[in-house]
């Protein structure tokens, strides 16, 4: 037996894998399905001799006893009812005739419950050729003289009611009572015999379920032995095959160790270079705002230089006429003052424009946009180009202000340089809302300069994209405020035609730019307007 099993498992050792996978599958499978037919047979089987007992043995019982409560209290105790004159002669009769019909029916029907028998092939089959029945002693002789005598009463019971019918004789109520003692004890005698064939044929019943309890127990273990065997040898076949692919993926991350290297380098080399093209890029969008912030500056300047200019060709004008008054110096002195004054702030206004702003500040988005309005003012006016601003919701974000006053700048300089080119100087509008949207702040900006041709608008945030002269722009300023507010401010800068009544109940062509600001509790508050 020994040497038997070493043979096998050096047999199933040396199969295919898919054979032993294959071969694993069908014993599980195979044993699963033999395990579930066995215990449907023993379900079966059970189910079936459970309905035959209760159908031949525990129906047939409730016969017998109906028969004999039927004689007791419908025939004996109406005989005493009308014997003590409780009930009359015609209603005692109809009792006792009902009680005949019921006892006749009961008895036809026990007689029909002994003798069913079994038909289910499957359960037959089982106990002939599976399981062998324990043979047990059925005296058939005794059970068909006993149900002779049941018989035999019954008739004299019948005779004796039917010439109580006919004529009242109070002495043949005793042979009644009698002949039903005598029944009664038949049939007690028949109910014993049938409880003990119930009994007999319960412990077969019972001895079935336990063989096949038995087959479904070595039916398991012989799956679980299999499957251990099987189970085996295919964990030794992955063993094999993980070591070799295990040597394979150690080869394998050697090379993309190397490659990995590589590429780190050259993306290295990438990256340094993008950093300076960034660099580059910022310096040649401050150097265009510089030079519109310089031509605002001129502008701003220009007015004030020429009065201090008549006020100081004043003061040699009254000293020439020999009108020079004390008054008269300190009230120009005065004005002079004012205007340097005036001159300084603008200085202030742009020189904190241009400086260094890498650290967070909180502050308004209302005074923002119109600081950034301020420093525009020059341009605007210039072109006759009316800024509509509408503040929905004032927020106080924490965030970088000049970064974001050069986005704003960037968006009004596009917006201008739309509309002088394409509106007349009454209807040149732009518009700007700022409202709060769940957690974001929004700022729409737009203008009625006719929109962004649509070949053009997915183009107008890659860098040195332009529509201009190149000594009109260079094309980095979109560019650069996308950078600003995705890359800096974590938000989202966005761009579409519309139509819309910007002015009155004209409706224009209009581009749209919508910047959102992610907010959370530590960065910004809302104060309502």
């Amino acid at each position: 037996m020994k040497n038997f099993f070493k043979k096998l498992f050096i047999y199933f050792d040396e199969l295919n894998f898919n054979y032993k996978t294959a071969f694993l599958v069908f014993i599980i499978a195979g044993g699963m399905i033999c395990i579930i037919i066995l215990s449907q047979i023993s379900i079966f089987t059970m189910k079936q001799d459970f309905d035959i007992l209760f159908d031949k043995r525990t129906k047939s019982l409730m016969q017998l006893e109906n028969i004999k409560d039927s004689y007791k209290v419908n025939v004996q105790d109406t005989l005493l009812d009308f014997e003590k004159k409780q009930i009359s002669h015609t209603q005692a009769i109809e009792v006792l005739f009902l009680a005949q019909e019921i006892i006749d029916k009961n008895w036809d029907l026990y007689k029909q419950q002994i003798e069913l028998k079994n038909k289910e092939l499957l359960t037959t089959f089982i106990k002939t050729f599976i399981v062998k029945e324990e043979n047990y002693y059925e005296n058939k002789a005794l059970k068909n003289s006993i149900m002779e005598n049941i018989n035999k009463k019954k008739e004299i019971i019948k005779k004796e009611i039917k010439k109580i019918n006919q004529q009242i004789d109070y002495e043949k109520f005793s042979n009644i009572n009698l002949e039903i003692n005598a029944i009664s004890i038949y049939l007690t005698s028949l109910i014993n015999y049938d409880l003990n064939l119930a009994i007999n044929e319960k412990r077969n019943t019972d001895k079935i379920f336990n063989v096949i309890i038995i087959f479904s127990i070595i039916s398991i273990f012989i799956v679980f032995l299999f499957s251990v065997i099987l189970s085996l040898l295919i964990i030794d076949n992955f063993r094999k095959l993980h070591n070799s692919l295990e040597h394979k993926v150690k080869e394998k991350t050697k090379e993309l160790q190397e490659l990995n290297n590589y590429l780190e380098i050259k993306i290295s080399k990438e990256v340094a270079q993008n950093r300076k093209k960034d660099i580059i890029m910022f310096q040649q969008a401050r150097f265009a705002s510089l030079g519109e912030m310089l031509n605002n500056i001129a502008h701003q300047w220009r007015q004030p230089l020429g009065s201090i200019t008549m006020i100081i060709q004043s003061f040699q004008t009254k000293m020439s006429l020999g009108k020079l008054t004390a008054s008269f110096v300190d009230e120009k002195v005065n004005d002079a003052l004012l205007l340097a004054s005036s001159m300084s702030n603008t200085l202030d206004d742009f020189r904190n424009f241009f400086s260094p702003n890498k650290i967070k500040s909180e502050f308004h988005i209302k005074n923002c946009l119109e600081h950034s309005i301020e420093l525009s003012k020059y341009f605007l006016n210039q072109e006759n180009i009316q800024v509509t601003l509408k503040i929905r919701n004032d927020v106080k974000i924490n965030s970088y202000y000049n970064e974001l006053s050069h986005v704003f700048l960037n968006l009004i300089s596009n917006s201008k340089d739309a509309l002088a080119s394409n509106v007349d100087k009454n209807d040149r509008i732009i518009k700007i809302v700022v409202n709060r949207f769940k957690n974001h702040l929004v700022i729409n900006f737009v203008d009625n300069g006719g929109g962004i041709p649509k070949e053009i608008l997915p183009k107008i945030f890659e860098p040195y994209y332009t529509t201009k002269y190149k000594s009109a722009g260079t094309g980095i300023g979109l560019y650069m405020s996308k950078q600003i507010i995705e890359k800096h401010m974590n938000g989202e800068i966005l761009c579409k035609n519309i139509f819309h009544k910007i002015k009155d109940e004209r409706i224009f062509s209009c581009s749209l730019f919508t910047i959102k600001i992610p907010l959370n509790q530590t960065n910004g508050n809302e104060n309502e307007k």
